[in-house]
């Protein structure tokens, strides 16, 4: 049995579950989230819990138990926390300017600004010139668009500059003068 897709997910108060077939819906104070489930797995509530069941123990039905409870577990803190990715700027007139809350403006060392749009559901917050802040109730989007806006100028090995996530260690070289 999955140790994951065996634990019970807490639903606090003021969020509600929607089981309708193979669809939940989650709704809470920051919005809504919908997703279809996989497969023959079943989602059951009991009071203020939510357990997630599969039929038996083939190979596939094994593997989606567990991420069916972690991808419902996370519309559940989605919609009563919400997620944020942090990421930083590294690099002489690297920046970010916010214009509006679902658009951003970087200047990358390019010969042109590159402007990044956030999906649905995803807002945009620069609290410096060298931070942004991706924030949503879907923790896919979430990271994806963070995924997205890092991938446009990775840090490289040598002077450290370009765009990593909050915390990132980037392993650096020597370059050609050491030997």
């Amino acid at each position: 049995m999955s140790r994951v897709g065996r634990s019970p997910i807490p639903v606090p108060g003021g969020v509600t579950v929607t089981l309708d077939g193979g669809v939940v819906t989650v709704a809470g104070p920051q919005g809504s989230l919908t997703r279809s489930l996989p497969g023959a797995i079943t989602i059951r509530q009991e009071d203020s819990t939510l357990l997630v069941e599969r039929p038996d123990d083939q190979r596939q039905n094994r593997a989606l138990h567990g991420l069916t409870r972690s991808l419902v577990a996370n519309m559940v803190t989605g919609v009563t926390a919400g997620f944020s990715k942090d990421l930083e700027i590294v690099g002489v007139g690297y920046r970010a300017v916010a214009k509006g809350p679902s658009s951003l403006e970087l200047a990358l060392g390019f010969s042109h600004p590159v402007t990044v749009e956030a999906p649905e559901g995803v807002v945009f917050e620069v609290p410096s010139q060298t931070r942004i802040v991706v924030k949503g109730i879907d923790k896919e989007k979430v990271g994806q668009v963070a995924a997205d806006i890092r991938k446009l100028r990775k840090p490289e090995p040598y002077k450290g500059k370009g765009i990593r996530y909050a915390g990132e260690r980037v392993i650096r070289k020597a370059g050609k003068a050491a030997k």
